[in-house]
């Protein structure tokens, strides 16, 4: 019996209109129920959950930030933390203002971005996020003031770009640097400190609660999940996952947007 099921939350918990579904929430609340460790595994913060937590009642720990904090929900504090050093931030957000990125940075509560940036999503391929950045997000004028004053809290920089090209342009001038860098949306780049990845959180998960790897499930659909799957016991991707995702997959499911997670916890969690 698996002991541990981490969950991405993007284009796999949630289907494509940003809801978890009945059925997922049932199948999700039902197996913590039953003494399994559900977790999620995504590259949201804290505040970014703040509309699902409906959903995670019974969520103990959670894999936030893209493995840069694990988080101990019922206790409402962090069990690990890893920041970005503040130099490198100073270059993530030189290089984001070169290419009329927007600057998105994480935190252990909070996300942070330029209200001029928030205002206009749709020009990053973001708009299905503006309500929940609306809402959500704090303001700051200048990222950099941001980092002299809150020095070690960043634990995730996010750039949000205009196109492809751009993307690319920033990747060839971040992939020196000594980061963790992923993605989950279509012009966005996900910059953590090294070897920090979902991973890494599931390793350091797993160790912190004397569970096997092997114990583990992992579902997931981006390149974001790529490590997370390759190391837990099960790896499973969604329907709606890209094909080399499929690939290193052991099982694949249905999509986001037919219940994929409840349909893997109903074939590998039956009592």
């Amino acid at each position: 019996m698996y002991k541990l099921l981490a969950l991405d939350m993007d284009g796999t918990v949630l289907n494509s209109k940003k809801k978890i579904s009945p059925r997922t929430a049932d199948a999700i609340a039902n197996l913590a129920e039953r003494g399994v460790n559900v977790v999620v595994s995504t590259g949201r913060n804290l505040a970014e959950l703040f509309d699902y937590r409906y959903a995670f009642k019974a969520m103990h720990y959670g894999i936030v930030i893209s493995g840069g904090m694990i988080y101990d929900f019922f206790n409402d504090k962090p069990v690990k933390v890893h920041a970005v050093d503040e130099e490198t931030i100073y270059k993530l957000i030189d290089f984001g203002l070169e290419e009329r990125a927007m600057i998105h940075l994480h935190t252990v509560k909070h996300s942070i971005a330029r209200e001029e940036d928030i205002q206009n999503m749709s020009a990053f391929d973001m708009g299905i996020y503006q309500d929940m950045f609306d809402r959500l997000c704090d303001r700051c004028d200048d990222p950099k003031d941001y980092i002299r004053t809150h020095p070690g809290e960043v634990i995730k920089v996010n750039l949000y770009h205009r196109d492809k090209a751009s993307r690319d342009r920033n990747f060839a001038r971040i992939e020196p640097l000594n980061l963790s860098i992923s993605y989950a949306e279509a012009f966005n780049l996900e910059m953590s400190p090294a070897n920090v990845t979902k991973a890494s959180g599931l390793r350091e998960l797993c160790e912190f609660l004397k569970i096997d790897l092997s114990e583990s499930v992992a579902i997931g659909d981006a390149d974001n999940d790529k490590e997370i799957l390759q190391t837990a016991g099960l790896s499973i991707a969604m329907g709606n996952a890209a094909d080399d995702i499929k690939r290193l997959a052991e099982f694949v499911t249905l999509d986001n947007d037919n219940d994929g997670v409840a349909f893997a916890i109903e074939k590998f969690f039956s009592a």
